[in-house]
């Protein structure tokens, strides 16, 4: 399979270029970036190709700036954008993200008009938005990133709090990927018991956990200027998912259709069973009262947000849906 990767010098780009370049599904991994700086993606390629070599992968690895080249790509992973600093929130970036997002888009839907797209460009929620308009892809083959790094760097947490096997929780965050994010307490478990049931919850801080999985992203650039690897294997895994056609139920970004309480025209992070084809189903959700309201308040207040981005892009760019 064929995995293109636009904003591949990023540092979010390359880290995920190299992580799938590491996937045995995955046969090529294109690297794009804009003319000004092909020469440092064609050292990207080079540095990849020997990593490749030490450990006995054969995987094409392709740079360019020429978008012909991401033809036929399964899967086509949007990184492209401004980046943001420790100060500055997701929203920050919206308006100069949601126009380079745009234009990507509409480049996919022209050169690889039967890939699935990936938006991890922030704030996602509303980048995965404007892909889909822009793309004029149905709304199974557009997908964000959304909750699912949310979702991991919570289980990890979690297990680090009851001093259990991460592959033992099973939980989720929901909703936005910010601060309106919705952690599903009540249906949260470890090994198949509700975590409320366990010892060690007594002293189990949630409002505290919860604080540090909205803010992981900021204190991460804070130290070192950018995530890279968290998001790197977010990205690998949800592809491979696809690829293989696995099933699997990962908490991604999708447009809503009134699937989960009527939230609609909008796109958040929700379970859904991913395939070969993209998002096959949105699952359910059963929230506790508490649970629910934050989650309309998280639709809400993206749908708000993406109203003024669109309106902002509307007569800029052609939106084709």
């Amino acid at each position: 399979m064929k995995v293109s990767v636009i904003g591949a010098t990023g540092r979010v780009g390359k880290a995920a270029a190299f992580s799938l370049a590491e996937e045995s599904v995955v046969s090529e991994v294109v690297l794009v970036s804009r003319e000004k700086s092909l020469s440092q993606v064609q050292g990207e390629a080079l540095d990849m190709n020997d990593a490749m070599a030490a450990k006995d992968i054969r995987v094409s690895i392709t740079p360019t700036s020429n978008f012909e080249d991401i033809s036929d790509s399964k899967i086509v992973v949007i990184t492209s954008g401004v980046p943001r600093t420790s100060e500055m929130t997701r929203m920050d970036v919206a308006v100069p993200n949601a126009k380079i997002v745009a234009e990507y888009a509409r480049l996919v839907a022209k050169h690889a008009p039967e890939s699935i797209i990936l938006v991890i460009t922030n704030p996602v929620d509303i980048m995965t938005y404007v892909a889909y308009k822009a793309s004029g892809f149905p709304r199974s083959r557009v997908i964000g990133l959304g909750n699912h790094l949310d979702s991991l760097r919570l289980k990890n947490l979690i297990a680090k709090h009851f001093n259990i096997h991460v592959s033992e929780i099973h939980t989720r965050i929901i909703g936005e990927h910010g601060d309106h994010m919705v952690l599903l307490l009540s249906s949260t478990s470890i090994g198949g018991i509700l975590v409320k049931d366990f010892p060690q919850y007594q002293s189990f801080d949630v409002e505290t956990i919860v604080d540090k999985v909205k803010n992981a992203g900021s204190y991460v650039i804070n130290k070192k200027g950018a995530t890279e690897y968290g998001p790197a294997f977010a990205i690998s895994n949800t592809v491979k998912t696809i690829i293989n056609d696995e099933k699997r139920i990962l908490t991604l970004t999708t447009y809503l259709d009134g699937e989960i309480y009527g939230v609609g025209d909008v796109c958040l992070g929700v379970p859904v069973k991913l395939g070969i084809n993209g998002v096959e189903r949105i699952i359910g959700v059963k929230m506790n009262d508490k649970e629910l309201e934050d989650f309309i308040t998280a639709a809400k207040t993206v749908k708000k947000a993406k109203d003024e981005i669109m309106a902002t892009l509307e007569g800029e760019i052609n939106l084709s849906k």
